[in-house]
């Protein structure tokens, strides 16, 4: 079930729908408003299909999507595969990513986001470093 703060902002795209997929790079799921994802499939879908490493990526990130929908008590049917692939069991975390939202159990989450803060600053300076032109000095 969706906390209510969150629910009020995802109003207007509650209506479109959602997609839900295996992340690509993490044990979690991420949740795309529907106009989120179709951005995504637009740019896939000029992927030349008779290029094997195009095809192989294509049904990796396809993999286990599902299309759904918040049912009238705000809530995520989640599939079983993708329970399955997640490890999602009794807590779980919902976090924003940028312009989708991640689905992570509780404990692989806390443990994914304390492995990574012995790297963040190293990672924070490569990433938003002098490297980026449009970057405005936020810190």
């Amino acid at each position: 079930m969706l906390p209510s703060a969150l629910k009020k902002q995802l109003l207007p795209v509650l209506e479109k729908g959602f997609v839900l997929k295996r992340s690509v790079f993490q044990p979690c799921l991420e949740l795309y408003p529907m106009e989120e994802w179709d951005g995504v499939m637009q740019k896939v879908s000029k992927l030349n299909r008779f290029d094997r490493k195009n095809n192989d990526f294509i049904r990796r990130l396809t993999a286990g999507v599902k299309m759904i929908e918040l049912d009238a008590s705000g809530r995520l049917l989640v599939a079983k595969d993708l329970i399955g692939y997640s490890g999602l069991e009794k807590e779980i975390v919902i976090s924003s990513a940028v312009n989708i939202l991640e689905i992570w159990d509780k404990e692989k989450y806390e443990l994914a986001i304390n492995d990574a803060a012995v790297d963040f600053a190293d990672l924070a300076e490569e990433v938003m470093g002098d490297k980026n032109e449009d970057f405005n000095g936020i810190s």
